[in-house]
């Protein structure tokens, strides 16, 4: 019998996406992790996917600062921060100028970024999404 579906991966390869390199996490990601975004796709999204649980205890609507990250490479590739993410990235915990939410910020395609997540968020109980 003939076959009626084709991989999409192999029929819609994705050739521009960017690198994203997290620094290692005593808890989230002990061994550090190299990963690749999707398109339009943010970093938390990218980190989730590849079962990399950063927090996002507001599920990604830029309301909290649980996915609070520390862009070490490649910051200034993003778009600028909202006013909205900036006012409250004020509230998030050990704040670099580097600093953004991981659920706001899209990394441009054939760009390579590192992030380093903070030991500790203002989170008091962290669920498992």
């Amino acid at each position: 019998m003939q076959k009626l579906f084709v991989d999409v991966a192999k029929v819609l390869p994705y050739k521009n996406m960017a690198k994203i390199r997290i620094w290692p996490h005593e808890d989230i990601c002990p061994d550090g992790a190299e990963i690749e975004s999707l398109p339009e796709e943010t970093i938390c999204e990218a980190a989730l996917r590849h079962n990399i649980k950063i927090e996002h205890a507001c599920e990604m609507s830029c309301a909290c600062t649980t996915c609070h990250c520390i862009v070490r490479k490649g910051f200034d590739s993003l778009e600028e921060a909202t006013d909205i993410e900036e006012d409250l990235l004020d509230k998030a915990w050990g704040l670099e100028q580097t600093s953004r939410l991981s659920c706001q910020a899209i990394p441009p395609e054939d760009e390579e970024i590192e992030i380093e997540l903070p030991k500790y968020n203002i989170n008091m109980v962290s669920e498992d999404h």
